[in-house]
Parts: C-alpha cells; sequence; structure tokens
C-alpha cells in the first residue's frame, strides 16, 4: 500500500522511453518493502513478456564470479530485467557491478537493486551513468499510510495508533501486528512476551509437529538452513519432509544456497525463543555452531571462508567483531595463496608497514613455510594490497630462532609453562599486514580473520595457538571474548608486538565453538591465557579484561554447587583472590559471599540478593522451578535475573578497587 513514487519510476523502467534510466537503486532498512517492490517489477516485467533474472545475494559472498555466473543472462537476453535483491551483503563488488559488469547489458536490458545501504556517490558523479541512475529511497509508511494498511487488514481504528507506534512505519512489521487478536475495549496494546508469542502463532499457524516447530528455531538462528544443517542439528528421520515444508512457507525463501527467512520473521521467531525457553535457545545455537565447525571442515579452501561467515552470523546481536568492520566504503578483496611473483610486493608492504626487522622475518619464512602466507589483492588487479602468514611449528632450529624473536619468545614461553607433545604443534598467525591502514578494522582485517578461524577449525594436532597483534588496545576486548589473552610483548624495530595465545589441550576447538557460542557462556580458554600472562596481566592479581570478568563472574555462579569446575574459574586470577593465599577457591567464595553481603545494605539490593541466592546458592533444578519459587512471573524474573547479575559484578570490581595495596602482587618489569 502506498509506493506509489517508487512504482513510478519502475514503470517508466519498464516503458522503455528514452529517458528511463537503466538502473534503479532501492535502499532502506529491512522490511520496508523493498523486497515487495522487486516483486513488483517482476509482475509488471512478465506481464510485458521481458525475461525476468532474479538474483539473491545474500550467498554471492561479494565474488565477482558468482555474480557474473548467476546474472549470465541478463547480458544475452535483449530486454531482460535484473533484479538483484539484498545487494548490501555485497555491496564491495558496486564499484565493479557499475564499471564493469552492467556495461555489458543486452540490449534494452535494465537494472534494479535493493539494498540496505545507499549507493556510492560514483553514480550520480559519472556523467555518463548520472542521466541512467535513479536513486530511490524506500522510506517508513507514514502515519497515514501505516492505518490505511491497518484498516485494510482490518484493524479497528481505536487500535492502530498503538499499533503504528509499534511498527514504525515498517509494512512488515505493520502486518505482523495487524494479525494478533485485539485487545478489550479500553485496553493498551503493546508488545509483550504473550503478544510476542502470539505473533508467532498466528504467523506460523497450526504445526504439524514437534520437529516443524524444532525446524522453525534452527531457520530462525542460522544464517542459511540446508537440509544437511537440519538433518545434523535435530537429527530427525523424517527430515526431507520437514525441509520440503519449511520451503513451501510464505516468509521462507527458498534460494540456491537454501532456506532463508525474512529478517522481521527470523527477529520474531528468535526472540520468541529466547523469551519462551533460554535453555533450548542456548541447545539450538550449540548445535547449530557445532555443525558450522563440520560444515567449515568438510569445504573446499575457497569456500571455508563462507562457511566461517556463516558461523559468525551466530553472534551478529552480541557486539565485539561486528562492531569492528565496516564493509561499506571498501571494494571487493581477493584472499588468494602466495605466488613467488608475489614476495617482492609482499616484503615491501612489510617494509612499510612494520620495519626491517619484521621484514627480515617475513622473508625468512616466506622461504621456510610460503604456503603459510595468504594475499589479498582488489578486484581486477594483481598487486598484493595486504598479507598475512599462519606458521606452523613443531621445533624452533637455531636459525629460525636467529631471525625471528616474536617465535623465539613464543616458543620459551610455550616451553617453560606446557611444552608440546609427540604428534603436536603450534600454530601462530605471526602477520597480519596492510600498509597505511595496517591492522585497523577493515574488509582486509575480517578476511584475515575468516581465514586464521579457518585453519584453527580444520588444523589437526594444534596443541596451542598464537596471534600477533600490533595494535593490541584496539583488539584486546574482541579477542578476549574470543578466549584469547594477551602472553608476551616483543620489541621489534620499537614497535611492541603483542602475542595472544589459548591452548587447545585444556579447550578443544569443539569446545570451543560450544562454549563461545552460549549467550552467557565463560571462555574457557582464557585460563591458559592467565598461565601464560606475564606484568600487569600476571596470574594471581593481573586485571583480567572486563569482559573476561564479567564472564567470569556468570561462570562462577553458574558452577557454585559443582566445586570441580569452581575450583577452574578464571577469576582466580583475578584480584579477587589475595596475592599468594594458601586457599585462592576458598578466598574466592568469601570475596562472592561479602559482594552478596553488601548487596542487601542498599535497600534496592535486597531483590538482588533474594534472586541470586535463589538460583545459584540454594539453586532449584531450573531457573522456572526458581521464579516459581519466588512467586515472580517468567518474564519478570529473567529480568531480575540480569539486573542483580550485572549488581553483583560492579560490587565485586568496587571491592577490587578499594583492596589495600599490599594485596596486590608488583608488576614485572617489560
Amino acid at each position: 500500500m502506498g509506493r506509489e513514487p517508487e512504482r513510478t519510476v519502475l514503470d517508466r523502467m519498464l516503458s522503455g522511453g528514452t529517458d528511463a534510466p537503466v538502473v534503479a537503486y532501492l535502499h532502506g532498512p529491512g522490511g520496508i518493502g523493498k523486497s515487495s517492490l522487486l516483486r513488483y517489477a517482476a509482475q509488471q516485467a512478465e506481464l510485458a513478456g521481458r525475461h525476468v533474472v532474479r538474483v539473491d545475494a545474500r550467498f554471492l559472498d561479494a565474488d565477482p564470479r558468482r555474480m557474473e555466473e548467476a546474472a549470465a543472462l541478463a547480458c544475452v537476453e535483449p530486454g531482460a530485467v535484473l533484479l538483484i535483491d539484498t545487494f548490501e551483503q555485497c555491496q564491495p563488488l558496486e564499484p565493479w557491478l557499475r564499471d564493469n559488469f552492467l556495461l555489458r547489458l543486452a540490449e534494452g536490458a535494465f537494472v534494479v537493486l535493493a539494498s540496505r545501504v545507499a549507493p556510492d556517490s560514483e553514480w550520480s558523479l559519472d556523467p555518463g551513468w548520472a542521466p541512467l541512475f535513479a536513486e530511490v529511497v524506500v522510506r517508513p509508511l507514514d502515519a497515514a499510510q501505516s492505518d490505511a494498511l491497518l484498516a485494510a487488514r482490518g484493524v479497528a481504528a481505536q487500535q492502530r495508533s498503538a499499533f503504528v507506534a509499534f511498527a514504525g512505519g515498517s509494512p512488515l512489521a505493520l502486518s505482523l501486528a495487524a494479525s494478533v487478536p485485539a485487545p478489550a475495549l479500553g485496553a493498551a496494546w503493546e508488545p509483550t512476551g504473550d503478544v510476542l508469542t502470539t505473533l508467532v502463532e498466528r504467523l506460523v499457524g497450526d504445526l504439524p509437529g514437534t520437529a516443524h516447530r524444532r525446524a522453525l528455531e534452527v531457520v530462525a538462528q542460522a544464517y542459511v538452513t540446508r537440509e544437511s544443517l537440519l538433518r545434523t542439528v535435530l537429527g530427525e528421520e523424517d527430515t526431507a519432509t520437514v525441509f520440503s515444508w519449511l520451503r513451501q512457507l510464505p516468509y521462507v525463501e527458498a534460494t540456491s544456497e537454501g532456506l532463508h527467512p525474512h529478517d522481521a520473521v527470523r527477529a520474531t521467531l528468535e526472540a520468541d525463543l529466547r523469551w519462551r525457553d533460554p535453555e533450548r535457545y542456548d541447545d539450538v545455537r550449540t548445535r547449530i555452531s557445532v555443525a558450522c565447525l563440520q560444515a567449515v571442515r568438510s569445504a573446499t579452501e575457497d569456500d571455508a571462508l563462507l562457511r566461517v561467515a556463516e558461523w559468525m552470523f551466530l553472534f551478529r546481536d552480541q557486539g565485539g567483531p561486528n562492531d569492528l568492520y565496516d564493509w561499506r566504503a571498501h571494494p571487493h578483496v581477493e584472499d588468494t595463496p602466495l605466488q613467488p611473483g608475489d614476495v617482492p610486493d609482499v616484503l615491501s608492504m612489510a617494509e612499510e608497514a612494520e620495519g626491517p626487522t619484521s621484514t627480515a622475518a617475513v622473508a625468512h619464512w616466506v622461504r621456510r613455510q610460503p604456503q603459510g602466507f595468504r594475499v589479498y589483492r582488489y578486484v581486477g588487479s594483481s598487486a598484493p594490497v595486504a598479507f598475512m602468514a599462519i606458521l606452523r611449528l613443531e621445533a624452533l632450529p637455531p636459525e629460525d630462532r636467529a631471525e625471528d624473536s616474536v617465535i623465539a619468545a613464543v616458543w620459551d614461553h610455550v616451553q617453560s609453562t606446557a611444552p608440546l607433545r609427540q604428534g603436536e604443534h603450534l600454530g601462530i598467525r605471526r602477520f597480519a599486514v596492510q600498509p597505511g591502514w595496517h591492522q585497523r578494522p577493515s574488509p582486509l582485517m575480517d578476511l584475515i580473520s575468516r581465514r586464521t578461524i579457518a585453519a584453527e577449525m580444520r588444523a589437526r594436532g594444534r596443541a596451542v595457538t598464537f596471534t600477533v597483534f600490533e595494535d593490541a588496545d584496539r583488539w584486546r576486548r574482541y579477542l578476549a571474548t574470543a578466549g584469547l589473552q594477551e602472553v608476551v610483548a616483543v620489541d621489534v624495530d620499537g614497535r611492541k608486538q603483542h602475542v595472544f595465545g589459548r591452548d587447545w589441550r585444556r579447550q578443544s576447538v569443539e569446545q570451543w565453538v560450544e562454549h563461545r557460542v552460549r549467550a552467557v557462556a565463560t571462555p574457557v580458554a582464557a585460563r591458559t591465557g592467565a598461565r601464560y600472562a606475564t606484568g600487569s596481566n600476571a596470574a594471581h592479581g593481573g586485571d583480567l579484561p572486563r569482559a573476561a570478568f564479567e564472564e567470569g563472574v556468570i561462570e562462577a555462579l553458574r558452577t557454585w554447587r559443582v566445586p570441580r569446575e569452581f575450583a577452574t574459574s578464571v577469576l582466580l586470577h583475578s584480584r579477587l583472590v589475595p596475592h599468594g593465599s594458601a586457599d585462592p577457591v576458598a578466598d574466592l567464595r568469601s570475596a562472592f559471599m561479602a559482594a552478596f553481603d553488601e548487596l542487601q545494605v542498599d535497600p534496592s539490593g535486597v531483590k538482588a540478593h533474594e534472586v541470586l541466592t535463589a538460583t545459584y546458592i540454594s539453586a532449584s533444578r531450573t531457573h522456572k522451578a526458581t521464579a516459581r519459587r519466588l512467586g515472580l512471573p517468567y518474564g519478570t524474573y529473567r529480568r531480575h535475573l540480569a539486573l542483580a547479575k550485572e549488581r553483583l559484578t560492579e560490587q565485586l570490581l568496587r571491592q577490587i578497587a578499594t583492596m589495600p595495596a599490599s594485596s596486590v602482587p608488583p608488576s614485572s618489569p617489560d
């Protein structure tokens, strides 16, 4: 409803007039109606006898070869209509699309792109493209249009204002809200948990069985759902039947890569499960994470990065890595093995970014382990613009030690704390070099990160792993979230090279992908980092990163009644435990009990004390049972519990801040 201006542009293109644009670029937020406009264009084109070429950019991974294959018909079929949806997923291809591919369109063909991201200004600045290009901002429906849509859906006039306020002009949200039964006359409408449940129930209707509900839970969490993923996660004998049912649902798109729900539908289903059954929510995420690990391991070298990206999608709402990257300002980048002709460029980049000593180390490892290097180039150019290297070491001969002081320092730490055993090796991402921008967040660093994760997931016999960062402050919190702690810092040409590490013998990759994905998981591998730490981060009192401390508090509460697990808490390496303690575990418990007692001093903290005690100290079997015992609705109980954890964490941090200096160990010299 509405959208007359947008449809007018599309109608002009279909008419084939001399002043009609060749490219229409629709952009706006998710659920705003871009896909509906593409469907309108497809329907009108088919009525006019034109051939329609549909491309879903979610599965192209910003690879020009995939785009070439998917859209090839538009270059040979006169009058074809090329429709590219979710173009934001391959936004780095925009310069290539404009300057290369679109120049080869067949006679009379035109293109409509739909993206969440605004177009590059080059479209309007280029004198050749400017008269052929139309930018179409798909804005939220205004109040009158929203009201009209709701009226058409049969929503009573007195209820529409609340629905309009909730939906924010999103046609999809309006449609979902309109499917909810109206509240009693005079009652206010708001999207509470019960309403959310009703939205889902009205959206999916009567489900054939439990397997179908569980399949929807998977679709809501996974980036793309293939039948193999569904089978791995659910283990159901009738997976094929359930998958066929899923692909027929009106809010699930069947694409060449698998099944993909509409963004707003995904968010609704995911929020409902997390509210309704948080334990099941975590279980589904964990199973998908493990399935993604299997997919990465079975993928080809080229496809492994795409499979890693699908795994990383599970963390899109948890901050951290997603906050570090901005894809919009950069063209596409290719990840390729090192070729002999790349070596001079690689050495030149190392010299520019890190200096002569690092350059000598790069030259040494290029000779010793050329297979460990990956080189990055912009599409259409053969010149490398960045490189990285992941080295594999089973021993350290004198010549390697002499050529690389960072590797020597890492090897010495491993030998002194947890030596390699027969058949084991260590892996280290020794270089991540991007001159000019270097290790700041960028598409280059994103691909380097993906390649590093792929190597970790696919390696066999790796006992410990390390990664080197010069800009440690920028990356420390992200690395801590992933379970990596700083182990050594080495001065190279006046620059500090900070090494972060973990021990896979204390937490396997399989365990890591399970813990990493849980909403309140503690990165168990962080304990290894504390074991290796030096200086101000030394075990027995060094400050933990805030993220690791917060997660340590949650893990300590969860394992309070499991002595063996509690005794491995990362907080044993925090300043909550006095330096030289004879019984660190008992001292850590005492610190927690003191914090509990302090909560009761403040009247506003009494409820926090009550909820924490009932949940963890004298725990019931489940959170739902605890909520019943406290006489609280489950949703209210969870809100109280989340606030109580925050209060406890702040109280523990205040304890550390007020500790006498004598309880803090002296820092080691650099």
